[in-house]
């Protein structure tokens, strides 16, 4: 087995590695990356640029179908070549191109934690590498299988088969209605397959606000999938060449079956029981991405293997932040981890952005009512429906609504949503006031552009001064 040194050795290369490794580089450090699949990870082959390239042709058909005068429709086979395009067929060159440019060194196989500072690699060329300074680990997430009687006996679809999918089943059961159950059933069904959605709790999306919920399961239930909320999955069964589920007394046959119940952090054979860490557990760090219960100083970890906030654009956040405190740490420079310091991810606390692509879209930041009341925060919730001239533009019958939550001993918001036909776009704005702490009085001054959705903007300060 040979053997060769770094400063730095991320075990993982996702976007959220790739961010590492790129900003230890560009702190004057040498870095390798050890990937065992694609580089590139998960969000550009399996998730989120194929979920949304699925997503966003049946946007625009009925985006269109809601202007007089117009009509539309699609084709699921350039739908999927479409997609297929964005994951470049499943071929990573122009990533690993990408990062060998940048000055990283890939290495393929499977990279475990030996010991300090030490990953040993499994692949085609079996080595050990050792880093001056840090390994940091962004091996992100795996997909969960509840435990339904029969369900290992079938054949199911993950998040990865959704998406990768080259043929539209007639019948789909999607198991889960959080962000990828949602996002998977409404782009299929507009696909043409006919789906049925099964959610164990009361309402989807459970962990946005209560009306985003509700709104998405009436947008699904009018274009025809079938929704069951507060419904258990009792039993699968194999029936010829598709999938019987059992719910309750009633038997429904689908021809594949996604399970969309949630994902663990991916830590389970990455060595961390070298150093201690159990495995199978999310990676506790602090704020500059240090692990936590490792000593020295030299073990960080990023993304969805913390358990802090399982998004991409997250994770890419706390990789920048990472780097560059594995930067500073090495140069002797001092290290800012105070609240929003240079190298503290305190958005992961008080302001992670979502969006979930379903339409309506469903876009969030901060804390919801709920929580931000669990926080003990005393809390004042302005509602609006979004119904100005922007929006009226955009759709015949726009439907849309957004909410406030605004600390009232401050005066500034701690959360923020919005729910209707292309509001990603508004969530940024959203995402600079509760970062920035922008006092309402002060954020009355910026005046958003007319005729735009984001004229909602002034609506809610209205509301929120009267």
């Amino acid at each position: 087995m040979s053997a060769e040194e770094f400063d730095v050795v991320v075990i993982g290369a996702g976007p959220v590695g790739e961010n590492a490794a790129d900003y230890a580089v560009k702190a004057g450090l040498t870095a390798a990356i050890v990937e065992s699949e694609l580089v590139g990870g998960e969000c550009s082959y399996w998730a989120c640029m194929p979920s949304k390239a699925l997503l966003r042709t049946g946007h625009a058909v009925a985006a269109l179908r809601r202007l007089p005068g117009t009509t539309a429709e699609s084709d699921p086979a350039a739908v999927l070549a479409r997609r297929d395009g964005f994951t470049h067929d499943w071929d990573d060159s122009s990533q690993v191109e990408w990062a060998e440019g940048a000055g990283i060194r890939v290495v393929r196989g499977h990279g475990r934690i030996s010991g300090e500072r030490t990953v040993t690699v499994d692949g085609p060329r079996p080595l050990t590498l050792t880093a001056r300074h840090a390994v940091v680990v962004s091996t992100g997430s795996v997909a969960v299988t509840p435990p339904v009687p029969g369900l290992d006996t079938v054949r199911t679809w993950t998040s990865r088969d959704a998406t990768s999918a080259k043929e539209v089943p007639a019948r789909l059961g999607v198991l889960g209605g959080g962000v990828v159950g949602c996002e998977m059933a409404q782009a299929f069904q507009r696909l043409g397959s006919q789906v049925l959605l099964v959610q164990r709790g009361p309402r989807l999306l459970a962990g946005a606000e209560p009306f985003a919920g509700e709104r998405v399961a009436a947008a699904l239930r009018e274009e025809g999938v079938d929704v069951r909320l507060d419904t258990g999955l009792d039993a699968v069964s194999a029936e010829g060449g598709a999938i019987a589920l059992r719910l309750g007394g009633e038997t429904v046959v689908v021809d594949e079956l996604l399970v969309a119940t949630g994902r663990r952090p991916n830590s389970a054979d990455i060595g961390v029981d070298a150093v201690g860490l159990e495995p199978g557990e999310p990676l506790a760090v602090d704020d500059s991405g240090l692990v936590e219960g490792v000593d020295g100083q030299w073990l960080y970890a990023a993304g969805d293997v913390t358990g802090r906030a399982p998004l991409t654009h997250q994770g890419k956040y706390a990789a920048r932040i990472v780097g560059s405190a594995i930067g500073a740490r090495a140069a002797g420079e001092p290290v800012d981890t105070a609240p929003w310091g240079e190298h503290s991810a305190t958005a992961d606390h008080a302001a992670v952005p979502q969006v979930v692509f379903t339409d309506p879209e469903v876009t969030w930041v901060g804390l919801t009512e709920a929580a931000a009341r669990a926080a003990g925060i005393d809390v004042r919730v302005v509602d609006q429906d979004i119904a100005v001239a922007g929006s009226s533009l955009q759709a015949d019958g726009y439907q849309g609504h957004a909410r406030l939550v605004v600390d009232r001993a401050r005066g500034v918001l701690v959360g923020v949503t919005f729910v209707g036909q292309d509001v990603a776009e508004l969530l940024h704005s959203a995402t600079i006031a509760v970062v920035g702490e922008v006092p309402l009085h002060r954020l009355w001054h910026a005046v958003p552009a007319y005729p735009t959705i984001s004229e909602v903007w002034l609506r809610l300060l209205e509301a929120y001064r009267s």
